[in-house]
């Protein structure tokens, strides 16, 4: 899919726990490779589980992280790219197909099978996000990469689509337009966190990245080098928090404070009994104990619990596990000691973590996994075979000026 993509492009990222910026340039757009020009990071605030749920608060994070970028690049943001993690992330595998009549495939009849499979995706309230092709079939004959030029009665195409709900996503494009940016570009941010940590060969091999934030968790499914499913949980690192608090009696900050100090997966038998202070909920903060055994149970709860969401979250996307050679873990919460090893023993794979790779012009110490998204951003930002959908028909861009413009012009 062709794209006009700017000189200068933003990529941010509006998660639960914080909103990133990140102001790139293109080096050399045939390879993707790109210019890191400032970086701006602020704790998010009118967000929940990545759902907009008070649009100021949001808007007053997302200027700051923008003004922060635009600060240290020297330069003034206009268009974005946007991570989307809302809006209920859906993937739907179908096929499409044209009518040729025993002609040679023209350019136009792609155009038009898209346009269809366009069409049959964003029913029901949903909005097209991301779209690839798994493969053509021409006359029932598979395995064909470029059908252009081929004769043929009936030409068809194997197709993978990721949606989400179009009134979510609205209020966090108009976020993003509040702080006067024009969105240009929608990303499933499951699918960039996965291209920051995966390799190309990890990617045709089998892989399923995990990326654990604060209020979701989102995993990406490749084979055969295609994305096969995408999808978001509700469910992240600050419900570790919560169940301590519930499970302990404590306060949310002290419950955090236990989690920074003692969460593991890795509870020895040996340490099992080492004891843990907090201060209790109640009004004389009376001073309570646990034991890091305890913590460890109340933490391997909730992870296997989230692990089993993932198992069905694959099977109901109709993948074979035999089909996974490896997992990757990443996100700010994927940085759980023990984590990967927990993974190992539940899904019976290799797990590792994902560190993301220092290159695409990124310095080597902003390459964290808690950034793994915004990293992944940078990756699809000039790249024009990425298959991400530009400039879609209801959220053309223009910042906030042109919605207010478009508001008035309706009303009046």
């Amino acid at each position: 899919m062709r794209r006009q993509t700017p000189q200068i492009l933003g990529l941010l990222d509006i998660g639960t726990s914080k909103t990133v910026c990140c102001i790139v340039a293109a080096r050399r757009r045939l390879s993707g490779d790109v210019e890191v020009l400032g970086v701006g990071q602020q704790p998010s605030r009118g967000l929940k589980a990545g759902v907009v749920i008070e649009l100021d608060a949001a808007e007053q994070c997302v200027r700051a992280a923008v003004s922060e970028a635009e600060r240290a690049a020297g330069a003034e943001l206009n268009q974005i790219l946007l991570a989307v993690a809302c809006g209920r992330l859906r993937s739907t595998s179908f096929s499409a197909e044209a009518k040729l009549d025993g002609r040679a495939v023209l350019g136009a009849d792609i155009e038009r099978l898209m346009s269809a499979a366009r069409s049959y995706v964003e029913r029901d309230g949903r909005a097209l996000l991301h779209m690839n092709c798994l493969g053509y079939r021409l006359d029932g004959a598979a395995g064909i990469a470029e059908p252009r030029g081929l004769a043929g009665h009936v030409l068809s195409a194997d197709l993978h689509a990721v949606t989400a709900d179009d009134a979510p996503l609205r209020n966090l494009v108009h976020v993003a337009e509040r702080a006067y940016l024009s969105v240009i570009g929608l990303v499933p941010a499951p699918y960039a966190s996965a291209l920051a940590v995966t390799t190309a060969d990890e990617r045709r091999a089998g892989v399923l990245a995990l990326d654990f934030g604060a209020g979701t968790t989102s995993l990406a499914l490749f084979v055969d080098g295609h994305l096969l499913a995408n999808d978001v949980i509700a469910v992240g690192g600050n419900h570790l928090s919560f169940d301590l608090a519930r499970a302990f009696a404590t306060s949310l900050a002290e419950a955090e404070r236990i989690k920074a100090l003692y969460g593991t997966l890795q509870v020895a038998a040996a340490d099992a009994e080492q004891p843990v202070a907090f201060t209790g909920a109640g009004e004389e903060g009376e001073r309570l104990q646990t034991t890091t055994g305890k913590v460890g149970e109340v933490i391997k709860s909730r992870i296997t619990g989230l692990l089993g969401q993932i198992a069905e979250r694959v099977e109901r996307a109709g993948v074979s596990l035999s089909a996974i050679e490896r997992l990757v873990v990443t996100g700010g919460a994927g940085q759980l000691a023990g984590l990967s090893d927990f993974a190992n023993a539940y899904w019976r794979k290799p797990v590792r973590a994902g560190q993301p790779r220092a290159s695409y012009g990124w310095p080597a110490a902003s390459c964290s996994p808690a950034l793994s998204t915004v990293l992944g951003l940078s990756q699809v930002a000039f790249d024009p075979t990425a298959g991400v959908r530009r400039r879609e028909r209801n959220f053309q861009g223009g910042g906030y000026l042109r919605s207010v413009g478009r508001w008035l012009q309706a009303s009046f």
